[in-house]
């Protein structure tokens, strides 16, 4: 009779610790599948955020650079509204600031990123000091090597853009691009930003 007792209470030790190691594992199980969930809701906000902050950006970047060329006119010197059209660089005058005076502006790309110089006319009689330039990083991580197309008066919508080197006087309609792609090898895919912009002082088809 106490064999069979001693059995019994062997059987029934034995049950329980099969119990408790089957317990543990279904907690680490759980544990693991929730740190995994965690991690991916972290990576999937940290995608959104960034999404969410590149646009933003972007569309700050275009709505100055709209505002800017829409304005551009001759320079305080006399100079042509329009200084330098290529791809990667576009300089002009305009009044960005509201003091009577035209800023001569540059933006051009530095590598992957958007800059902006800015130069205010000095001295009597005025001029551009290259000396007095500030620059200003807007953006980073640009994925296109083309920022600036230009078009001339026929431009219908469907003109090709003005072949290069692009003849000053010919330009109306500047289009600008900005594709931004924070990492290649992460999601998410790069987003493209892009505008048309008329300069006012040089329209000639009313």
């Amino acid at each position: 009779m106490q064999k069979k007792i001693k059995n019994k209470i062997k059987l029934a030790s034995g049950f329980t610790l099969i119990e408790t190691l089957f317990g543990i594992s279904i907690f680490i199980l759980i544990v693991i599948l929730l740190t995994l969930f965690s991690r991916n809701v972290w990576i999937y906000n940290s995608f959104v955020a960034g999404g969410l902050a590149d646009t933003n950006a972007g569309r700050q970047v275009l709505k100055t650079l709209t505002s800017e060329i829409r304005t551009a006119s001759t320079a305080n010197t006399g100079a042509y509204t329009i200084s330098l059209a290529t791809a990667t660089a576009f300089t002009f005058y305009s009044d960005i600031d509201n003091d009577g005076l035209k800023e001569k502006v540059r933006y051009f790309l530095s590598e992957t990123s958007l800059q902006k110089g800015t130069t205010k006319p000095t001295g009597s009689p005025l001029t551009y000091n290259p000396a007095n330039e500030t620059i200003s990083t807007l953006i980073d991580k640009l994925a296109n090597s083309v920022l600036f197309e230009y078009y001339d008066r026929n431009y219908d919508g469907n003109t090709a853009p003005l072949s290069s080197p692009v003849n000053i006087p010919d330009i109306r309609l500047v289009k600008v691009t900005i594709v931004l792609d924070k990492d290649p090898n992460r999601s998410p895919t790069p987003m493209t930003f892009s505008t048309q912009v008329s300069i006012r002082n040089l329209k000639d088809n009313l």
